[in-house]
């Protein structure tokens, strides 16, 4: 099945169901992910506080985190030429990562793309979500909701996700409902 263009992807399923965690369910995401091994803990935050892509997170070696800035950088695997990106990330994802003992290659995790992806698919089992949401997409989803929720510049937002596209980025800023909340809010009063 192709995947659909970028104009036609949307937050929501065809049966109306967000595709993305919202901050409560995020948040007993990483509670569920603090009670697992430091490989597992430390893959959670990556995709939680970065929203990279599971095959970006697992190709990460020690040397693209950069402790002095706090960034890590990703090669962005959904272009036909060579980029890269910085994403800032909290202090507690650099010391989760650090934290990993050093593999012969540098990776800080070595494992499949589908057992990473299991690991995450039994966090958000014990975090007690469930629906389109409970993936690993659906966190990186959530982190482009949220970031356009605290008003990141699209451009901005664009570059932390890798989107050769703008128009895919923007339909994360169309998607806040909690922006709209407020101005209709305003409206009612």
């Amino acid at each position: 099945m192709p995947l659909p263009h970028a104009s036609e992807w949307q937050v929501h399923d065809c049966a109306g169901r967000r595709k993305y965690l919202n901050p409560a369910e995020r948040q007993a995401f990483l509670a569920a992910a603090d009670r697992r091994d430091a490989p597992t803990l430390a893959l959670c935050y990556v995709l939680a506080f970065t929203g990279c892509r599971i095959s970006e997170a697992l190709a990460l070696q020690r040397h693209q985190f950069d402790p002095h800035l706090l960034t890590l950088r990703f090669r962005t695997l959904k272009r036909r030429r060579l980029i890269y990106r910085d994403v800032p990330v909290p202090l507690i994802v650099g010391t989760v990562l650090t934290s990993l003992p050093l593999l012969p290659d540098e990776r800080f995790w070595n494992m499949h793309r589908a057992t990473a992806w299991r690991h995450i698919r039994a966090v958000m089992e014990e975090a007690k979500i469930a629906g389109p949401m409970a993936c690993c997409r659906g966190l990186r989803h959530a982190y482009g909701v949220l970031a356009a929720a605290h008003s990141i510049p699209p451009g901005l937002l664009q570059r932390w996700l890798g989107h050769a596209d703008i128009s895919t980025t923007l339909i994360y800023v169309n998607a806040v409902g909690i922006e709209e909340r407020r101005l209709a809010e305003r409206m009612w009063k």
